[in-house]
């Protein structure tokens, strides 16, 4: 498929990954068309920040309502499904609200895609539903294993996409992105939390266990998968790992930052921070010769090149100022 001229729409485009992927697609020539979380302040996320703010439109709703869904869906062609709560910690604490965003999102997403006659529908995933690896690197045939109640939810949600190509052959692929990093990330996740605690002077970095290891990917590269996906027809009805096929410890991560930002700081640990045992991921690692094989994905930045970008982002002032580094965002 040619995404040129053709219409799009991102639901979760006002979040990190979401609002990159909008910048790319709308350089990509597509009709790009947002949804972002209805607020009362009529604040669209991180959309506000981007360059191409005017080129795109903008619906502000809830992926919960499966009637607005249904109305915002009418003469799409492509559906980028993002939206979707990640927050690992919080779904410790709020589990119903990941069933009702996540599994339902995504069921009427699946519905208005199918009565509506979209073209194709891209479902994110995560690397999360593998759980800790039982082999590496991992490909798309690990046995999916829920270690926490986010987990589960995108289990459940990859579950109902499949499903709907099964019963209703509906055109839809299960893109699983391993972890992705860069500019506008939430400081709940553990780069940004380093980042911003170095720039903002702390003797002691808090963080929580440095030993799992992550396939780190920076968002470009991420956004880039979502893209050859769509391009790519033999992907509808397949799950598809996005990732590196590089792995590298929390800890290596730190040292590895701390090189970049010429920093001496220390580390220690926050309790609050840990993950409860049985729920810890200790080891991803993408297999990703499906994605190069089926959409030529060759990710364009290394682990250094990402931070380094990352790293200047945070450095301006109006971007460091939007995070709260001496608070632990679940």
């Amino acid at each position: 498929m040619n995404l040129n001229k053709k219409k799009v729409l991102i639901t979760g485009a006002d979040g990190f990954i979401g609002s990159h992927l909008t910048e790319m697609l709308v350089k990509e020539g597509c009709d790009v068309k947002t949804l972002s979380q209805y607020n009362s302040f009529n604040n669209w996320g991180w959309l506000e920040d981007i360059d191409c703010k005017k080129d795109i439109e903008v619906f502000c709703g809830d992926i919960r309502d499966p009637h607005y869904i249904k109305k915002i869906t009418k003469g799409i062609d492509v559906i980028f499904h993002l939206a979707s709560l990640i927050a690992i910690p919080y779904s410790y604490n709020a589990p119903d609200s990941y069933v009702d965003t996540n599994i339902k999102g995504t069921l009427n997403i699946c519905q208005a895609g199918l009565e509506n006659n979209v073209e194709k529908i891209i479902h994110t995933s995560t690397s999360e539903v593998y759980g800790t690896a039982k082999y590496v690197p991992i490909d798309e045939l690990h046995p999916l294993q829920p270690q926490s109640p986010y987990s589960a939810s995108k289990i459940s949600a990859d579950a109902m996409a499949e499903s709907f190509y099964r019963s209703f052959n509906l055109p839809v692929t299960i893109a699983r992105p391993f972890n992705t990093y860069g500019p506008r990330q939430s400081a709940r996740a553990v780069i940004p939390t380093i980042i911003t605690q170095i720039l903002n002077n702390y003797p002691f970095i808090k963080l929580g266990d440095i030993s799992p290891t992550r396939d780190l990917n920076y968002v470009e590269d991420t956004c880039l998968g979502f893209k050859l996906i769509a391009h790519c027809d033999q992907a509808i009805g397949e799950t598809i790992n996005i990732g590196s096929n590089f792995e590298i410890s929390i800890g290596d991560v730190f040292n590895l930052i701390k090189k970049i930002m010429n920093s001496n700081v220390e580390l220690t640990l926050d309790q609050m921070r840990i993950r409860p045992e049985k729920s810890e991921v200790n080891r991803l690692w993408c297999d990703n010769r499906k994605i190069e094989k089926l959409c030529n994905f060759k990710p364009n930045n290394t682990i250094e090149q990402g931070l380094t970008k990352t790293i200047e982002w945070f450095r301006k002032k109006e971007n460091l100022l939007k995070y709260k580094a001496d608070i632990y965002n679940v």
